[in-house]
């Protein structure tokens, strides 16, 4: 099983004995795998939310205006400056607000 590790503003893939695999994306915040080790959901430093492959490959922005952003079993739950919760779908799909 791969990990994640931030290496300042670079969000880094590495297997679990520390070597470096490769660079996923620079200015974030936080990043965090799926269960399965496939997905990074990434927390940019303008607030935008991205999931990604772990190859590091774009898949879409799920949302914007956050804080944080970690996964919820599928799901994503999205920490917003205002301090509210949403909880969307790998989509981007919004489920609801907590």
């Amino acid at each position: 099983m791969n990990l994640i590790k931030m290496n300042g503003d670079k969000v880094e893939l590495r297997k679990d004995n520390g070597s470096y695999i490769r660079t996923i994306t620079d200015k974030a915040v936080s990043a965090q795998l799926n269960a399965s080790g496939d997905l990074v959901v990434v927390t940019k430093t303008d607030g935008k939310v991205e999931l990604r492959k772990d190859n590091g490959s774009y898949i879409r922005t799920i949302t914007d205006k956050a804080k944080e952003a970690r996964f919820n079993n599928t799901d994503i739950a999205v920490t917003k400056i205002d301090g509210k919760v949403e909880l969307r779908k790998e989509n981007g799909s919004y489920i609801r607000t907590i």
